[in-house]
């Protein structure tokens, strides 16, 4: 039965499965449960506190990407629950978007900790989205992206309505979870081999494999709606998607500048840049477009410190080395 519109599925009818990935990646999910809680925040908190271990822009970098992501997680989980659910109606494949939901839940609360472990002021961290150029032009990006989902007058009967839900699914999936999310993912990584704000630099690495998890089965998703209605995937349309993510990587370049001026972490910020062109590269391959920017990875540490080199089996549904969150090893 196909992934969409088909008349015979029952969403309340697991069994038989059609498509045996998605319940590979629930179950992947399941062996990955963690909350922040698990993760010790005294060192942070005496370094945030500190007048002279963390710099003013330093500080700055963290309160930009806590700002970015306590929204950005929220605008996600907001996508699956009121959009992607409704229109992707194969039971194993809403199994794993319950998950996926819970586990946004989970970054969600991620960064509350982080707020009131710091003693942040949420209105500031909570607000960014509106008072920080930057960060808004990514979020009004990704909501402009998946406007058709969230008309509660869209189907995804015919060609063109086919188009647009591909559309906002690479918007929601390729473009917020697989390209905004990297840069900060990597400043904040890089803060961490400093051995700077190490706790909060734990939460963002298994944020980052939950994070592998959800791009892999949206870029899953993606491809089979495509393989089951070919004539949708234009060359045309491809060039459409093409310059979307184009675009998204100029705004999450901005973004890096922005959030990581002049070297802040004795790195040249211009190479956080360059590290979302390398991963757009990646992420266009993944859902069969030809790469743009031909960019090496300039941050080689990603693969050890997030597990990115796992992404090649996640994609291919071939997950390895999952453990529960409480036991997983980051050394």
């Amino acid at each position: 039965m196909p992934i969409i519109n088909s008349p015979k599925t029952d969403p309340n009818k697991i069994l038989p499965m059609t498509y045996t990935w998605a319940r590979e990646y629930y179950k992947s999910g399941i062996a990955n449960t963690w909350t922040p809680e698990e993760i010790p925040m005294q060192d942070d908190i005496e370094q945030w506190k500190s007048s002279s271990f963390l710099s003013p822009k330093e500080k700055r970098l963290i309160l930009w990407n806590l700002g970015f992501f306590s929204t950005a997680e929220s605008l996600t989980a907001n996508n699956i629950v009121l959009a992607v659910y409704h229109h992707v109606t194969n039971p194993e494949c809403r199994q794993y978007l319950l998950r996926q939901a819970f586990e946004e839940a989970i970054h969600t609360d991620t960064f509350i900790y982080c707020c009131d472990s710091l003693g942040l002021d949420p209105d500031e961290i909570y607000t960014m989205y509106e008072t920080i150029p930057s960060i808004k032009d990514k979020d009004q990006f990704v909501v402009d992206l998946t406007q058709s989902v969230d008309d509660p007058e869209f189907t995804t009967v015919g060609e063109k309505n086919i188009q647009k839900l591909l559309h906002d699914l690479i918007g929601f999936y390729v473009i917020m979870e697989g390209i905004f999310f990297y840069a900060g993912f990597a400043m904040m990584l890089a803060l961490k081999r400093q051995n700077k704000m190490v706790g909060i630099g734990q939460q963002f690495e298994y944020i980052m494999r939950d994070e592998s998890l959800h791009l892999a089965f949206g870029c899953d998703l993606i491809n089979t709606i495509i393989d089951e209605n070919p004539s949708v995937w234009s060359l045309d349309f491809q060039a459409e998607i093409t310059e979307l993510i184009i675009k998204a990587v100029k705004l999450e370049k901005i973004y890096a500048q922005d959030a990581c001026p002049e070297d802040t972490l004795g790195i040249n910020s211009n190479l956080f840049g360059e590290y979302v062109e390398y991963v757009a590269d990646r992420r266009l391959e993944r859902i069969r477009l030809k790469k743009v920017f031909g960019t090496n990875n300039p941050f080689p540490w990603m693969s050890q410190s997030t597990d990115l080199n796992k992404e090649k089996n996640f994609f291919e549904t071939r997950v390895t080395e999952y453990q529960t969150g409480g036991a997983l090893d980051w050394n």
